[in-house]
């Protein structure tokens, strides 16, 4: 018995030691720290990945089918033999197989060894690796100015504001930091094609320096899109009553195909239902919205619930005379929920924030004094009992707008393009269609600039026109996008300081850039960018150091004020989500208005009777080539003014129009006094059915030309 209890440990022992990697030495089966343990059998060769990879005297010299992954066996075991007689600067044993890639450096290492000491292994290239002393590490900017972390972005442990070995940060927005092991364990579990920044959500950069600093990215999909069936409890469908009373004889489960006893789905979450006869509903109903979701989105009245209690309307924090700037948000935003609105458009989404508002239900009182609409705006904003989600109820005080209704669409869509124009003489600065933020220290101080964000996320819902005027570099600095794009000096704008900087970027020798420096020298100590120069190379570092410290660094508060005040009604949340789609909103003028736009914007509405409807298809014809005359400035009137005279905007709305414009026809017994009559509140207009183009050419600018007089007055 002893005998055969001997030969089993001495079989176990050999076994053992067979599975021992070859050049670590080490059995430890562990492929997120080691990588995979490979064993030939028919070679009797063992090895982890991780070594194998970087190994400093082994190449991958075959194919990816040919011994370990096109490292070839007799390699393998030729390495084996160099590294037999290298003695390891950690345990002192042999077999270090890793050495430091300075060629100076004579330190060598087991990779377990390495890795317990700080060295740092690169993922990427020839394989590097680094020791102590020679290892990469990271800092900040000179021109940054980020507040020290207090906790792990990926863990939310406290951590030590100290970048070192530990400690890594994100080098695209500087502000999320973490464990090594932390970001190490998320590059595992997201894999190559989700693994970013958890605060900024950069990417290319992120992997780039991750890769620079050690960390291993698989070159895999995540880990959760990798389990079996991980997704399977989304083809279940619920099916359950949660009435507080069932009346159902046979339970709670139970849905019959149709009638009484048929399940309902919650139509916006899906994951709550009910028995039509529980929830008090028609035999005919098929919509219906659970208490919560009736509750937390504002335009879900229409659908059926458990009860009928009010809806929560929107929140704002008083305001004092004395504002503080602090950094939580003054309104819950409202949120755009539809799945369909995947990749839709800019004005799909506008529209369905739009659809969530409390239109038809509470409004906004707006008293505008001749044309003061920005004192008027900053007003109603600062009122305690503002709620974004209101309509506005706009009512201008000058006579030419005393007979239109309080809540007229028309006078809003009035009082929105003024307001759009007037705010951009605010906080912005540049030339017209590329402006962009100001340091201003008294808007800081009375937080404008959320003001100004909160009036433009409102115009934008409630029927304002597109925007328009805001610079490229000002929508990458709010939005990233297009993402990966370097700011340059020309984004810096027309200032004393840019021609400054442009004479540092176009010197043509190390003593012409010194005196450009010396030139600008009072800014570059300010910017924190003064620094010994010893080639000419070094003022493209200089110069983007500067260029960062302009537009991110000293404008950092602003533009977080001004993200604060874009927040409201969820208008920030969904450019970030689609940049792309809202960049033409932002940035681009509107396109010009032509004859052909503006006839496919009206809808035609013909008569029933087939004489009377013959009459106005001429006055249709009419109509299209008096468009034609405006376009072409044959017309005392422009298309702009025949579309504010019918709709009260100079544009198509951001959100479109709603009403969708309308024609309809006047038949008046005296032709020689029949004018265009137009009702902005419904975007209607009615033409007048005359028996030639030049009575219903000279009564149309009769007509609109006084509306723009008295506009001007």
């Amino acid at each position: 018995h002893t005998v055969k209890t001997r030969r089993r440990l001495v079989k176990f022992t050999i076994l053992r030691f067979s599975l021992r990697c070859a050049l670590c030495k080490c059995s430890e089966n562990c492929p997120d720290k080691y990588g995979e343990k490979i064993t030939l059998k028919s070679q009797e060769l063992t090895v982890h990945y991780f070594c194998l990879l970087m190994s400093s005297g082994v190449y991958q010299r075959g194919e990816e089918n040919e011994g370990i992954y096109g490292f070839l066996v007799d390699d393998i075991k030729q390495e084996v033999r160099r590294s037999s007689r290298l003695k390891c600067a950690v345990c002192k044993k042999n077999g270090a197989s890793v050495g430091c890639y300075v060629k100076s450096c004579q330190k060598k290492v087991h990779f377990p060894c390495g890795k317990q000491h700080q060295f740092i292994f690169q993922f990427t290239d020839l394989f590097p690796s680094y020791c102590k002393d020679h290892s990469p590490t990271q800092s900040l900017p000179v021109s940054a100015c980020v507040s020290e972390p207090m906790s792990c972005s990926v863990c939310l442990d406290p951590i030590e504001p100290v970048l070192s070995y530990s400690i890594l940060k994100c080098p695209a927005c500087h502000g999320s930091w973490f464990h090594r092991d932390c970001v190490q364990n998320q590059a595992h579990s997201a894999g190559m094609f989700f693994f970013r920044c958890t605060l900024c959500n950069n990417k290319d950069m992120f992997q780039q320096e991750m890769l620079q600093m050690g960390v291993h990215i698989p070159e895999r999909d995540a880990a959760w899109e990798l389990e079996e069936n991980a997704y399977g409890e989304l083809l279940q469908v619920y099916q359950h009553c949660d009435a507080k009373k069932c009346l159902s004889h046979s339970g709670r489960t139970y849905s019959s195909r149709t009638g009484w006893f048929q399940i309902l789905r919650c139509a916006l979450c899906g994951s709550s239902g009910t028995h039509r006869k529980c929830g008090s509903l028609k035999l005919d109903e098929t919509n219906w919205a659970c208490e919560d979701c009736a509750g937390s989105v504002d335009g879900t009245a229409s659908l059926p619930r458990h009860t009928d209690s009010p809806q929560p309307g929107g929140q704002r924090r008083s305001r004092t005379s004395k504002r503080s700037l602090t950094l939580t948000p003054r309104q819950s935003p409202i949120v755009c929920k539809r799945p369909f609105l995947l990749g839709g458009s800019a004005r799909e989404i506008l529209q369905e924030l739009a659809s969530q508002t409390s239109q038809h239900q509470l409004s906004m009182p707006v008293v505008v004094n001749g044309n003061k609409v920005l004192e008027a705006a900053m007003e109603l904003v600062k009122r305690s009992d503002f709620n974004p989600s209101h309509a506005l109820a706009v009512r201008f005080t000058s006579s030419k707008h005393s007979s239109s209704p309080d809540t007229c669409p028309g006078n809003t869509r009035h009082f929105l393009r003024l307001l759009v124009q007037q705010l951009q003489n605010t906080v912005f600065e540049g030339p017209d269609g590329a402006k962009t933020l100001t340091l201003d220290a008294r808007a800081l101080r009375e937080d404008v600039y959320f003001d100004v964000g909160c009036l433009l996320s409102l115009s934008l819902v409630h029927g304002g026109p597109p925007l328009g005027f805001f610079s490229r570099a000002l929508y990458l600095c709010l939005f990233n996008f297009p993402r990966d794009t370097p700011l340059t000096v020309e984004d810096m704008g027309s200032t004393v300081f840019t021609d400054k900087v442009k004479k540092i970027q176009e010197s043509k020798s190390l003593e012409e850039l010194r005196e450009a420096m010396e030139s600008a020298s009072e800014y570059l100590e300010v910017a924190g960018c003064t620094r010994p120069v010893e080639s000419l190379s070094d003022k493209d570092t200089l110069v983007k150091d500067i260029v960062s410290f302009h537009l991110i660094t000293r404008m950092q508060l602003p533009v977080q004020r001004f993200c604060e005040g874009l927040k409201t009604l969820g208008v920030f949340d969904q450019v970030q989500m689609f940049p792309g789609a809202f960049v033409g909103l932002f940035c681009s003028s509107h396109d010009k208005l032509t004859a052909d736009t503006m006839a496919a914007l009206f809808t035609v509405q013909f008569s029933d009777q087939e004489e009377t409807a013959g009459k106005e298809t001429a006055v249709v014809t009419f109509w299209r080539h008096y468009l034609l005359e405006c376009e072409v400035g044959r017309c005392a009137t422009s298309l702009e003014d025949v579309l504010i005279f019918a709709t009260s905007a100079d544009v198509v709305p951001a959100v479109g129009f709603s009403p969708s414009p309308t024609l309809s026809f006047l038949h008046p017994l005296d032709p020689a006094g029949a004018f265009p009559v137009s009702q902005p509140s419904s975007n209607r207009l009615l033409l007048p059915v005359v028996p030639s183009y030049q009575a219903f050419k000279k009564h149309m600018e009769y007509a609109v030309c006084q509306l723009t007089v008295l506009q001007i007055i």
